[in-house]
Formats: structure tokens, C-alpha cells, sequence
């Protein structure tokens, strides 16, 4: 596992709470973090709401390629 970085990674959720964030596929025009950040590394994460764009969280986690997910470690 190692810490990665890249601009151009993100993906939409429709995960609420406070769980692993599933993710639903890149957006047009950028990476999945399966392409840029790879399975089991970790990386620096942000998510903000889309109707709610005054709801939004910052963390690290770490990205899983079976199933997708993406874990809150530090939030």
C-alpha cells in the first residue's frame, strides 16, 4: 500500500452516512481512482454535496478495486 496522488480522479457516490464510500464511475473527463490512484493505496479524498454544495468532508482513504469502495481512514 502507498500513499498516491493525482488531479484529474473523480468519481460520483449516491452513499449517504458514514460508512465506505461506493463509488459509481468517473466523470466525464476524469479518472476512476481504480485508473489513478490504484487498489489499495491511499490517497487524499473530498466530497461535496450536489444540491448541497455547504455539505462537503475531507479525508484519507483508502481505495479497494473489489467492490469499488473507497474508506474514510482519517476524516
Amino acid at each position: 500500500m502507498a500513499f498516491k496522488l493525482n488531479d484529474r480522479v473523480k468519481e460520483t457516490t449516491t452513499t449517504t452516512g458514514t460508512g465506505a464510500i461506493t463509488l459509481g464511475g468517473a466523470v466525464t473527463g476524469f479518472e476512476t481512482f481504480g485508473s489513478g490512484i490504484g487498489n489499495s493505496n491511499t490517497t487524499y479524498y473530498t466530497i461535496v454535496g450536489e444540491d448541497q454544495p455547504s455539505e462537503w468532508e475531507v479525508g484519507i482513504g483508502t481505495y479497494t478495486h473489489s467492490g469499488t469502495s473507497l474508506s474514510r481512514d482519517t476524516v
